[in-house]
This record gives structure tokens, C-alpha cells and sequence, in this order.
């Protein structure tokens, strides 16, 4: 064994990426929403949350619901939706496929600022829940009732 004889090397390709706490502080975060935030899984009803100058705006598909089955609490900095679709049997022999969810959910979202809680609205057309969610920077907590 000699120390003068160099031995092949064989390079593999690694790919670095830059590393983002925030990105996997979000990550994190969706996950255990996931894990706390819905009382019945497989029924989550998609949301989009956006900001604008004045306000949050959070838009849910919740088709097959009505006002009396969407629940909103907003306080300082987090708004709560939170609803049941009721399972509806239907008399058969069989079911062929089921795809859409029953039951309870819940979804939870922390928004980055205060926001003014006595102006908070909500609206449910069509199925497309709208949550309007002006920002300020008063503390309080308020049970929305939908529109």
C-alpha cells in the first residue's frame, strides 16, 4: 500500500439549496393545522387568503352549506371557520364512488397584523364563502354571522 498512488474519485452531483427558516416555519405550520386544525379529516374545504391595503380577504368553497352552518370567530390577530355538512343518506344498494366530504371541519389561519374585529364580514354565495377582515390595531374578539 503506497501513499503515492492516488485512487479514482467519483463525483456525484449533489444539489444545494439555499435554506429558508420562514418557508419551513410555514411548512410546519400547514402541517400541524392539518393535524389540530380539522375536526374531520378528508373535509377541508379549500381557502385562499389574500391582503390587500386595507383588509384580509379569505374565500372558502363550502358548496351544499348554508348560513347556519358556518361558524366564524375573529380575535386580535386569527380568524376561525369553522361548519358540518350533513352526511345525506341516500337509500341504495351500493355507493359507487364518494368523493365529497361530510362531516365537521374547522380551519384556523393567523393573520401577519391586528385586525379590526367589530368590522370583520362575512358573505356566502354560490357556495364561495367571503370573508372580509379589515386590518387595524385594536384588540378584541367578536362571533361573525354570516350574510
Amino acid at each position: 500500500m503506497g501513499f503515492g498512488r492516488l485512487q479514482p474519485c467519483y463525483a456525484f452531483p449533489v444539489a444545494f439549496s439555499r435554506w429558508d427558516p420562514f418557508r419551513d416555519l410555514l411548512a410546519l405550520h400547514d402541517q400541524i393545522g392539518q393535524l389540530v386544525g380539522s375536526d374531520a379529516p378528508g373535509w377541508t374545504p379549500p381557502v385562499d387568503l389574500y391582503e390587500t391595503a386595507q383588509s384580509f380577504i379569505l374565500t372558502a368553497e363550502v358548496p351544499g352549506l348554508t348560513r347556519e352552518q358556518v361558524e366564524i370567530h375573529a380575535e386580535e390577530s386569527r380568524i376561525v371557520v369553522r361548519g358540518e355538512r350533513i352526511c345525506g343518506q341516500v337509500p341504495c344498494e351500493q355507493y359507487h364512488r364518494v368523493e365529497r366530504g361530510h362531516g365537521r371541519f374547522s380551519r384556523a389561519f393567523v393573520l401577519p397584523e391586528p385586525i379590526e374585529v367589530d368590522n370583520v364580514s362575512a358573505d356566502l354565495t354560490d357556495g364561495l364563502l367571503t370573508v372580509t377582515i379589515p386590518k387595524a390595531s385594536g384588540r378584541a374578539a367578536r362571533k361573525i354571522t354570516v350574510s
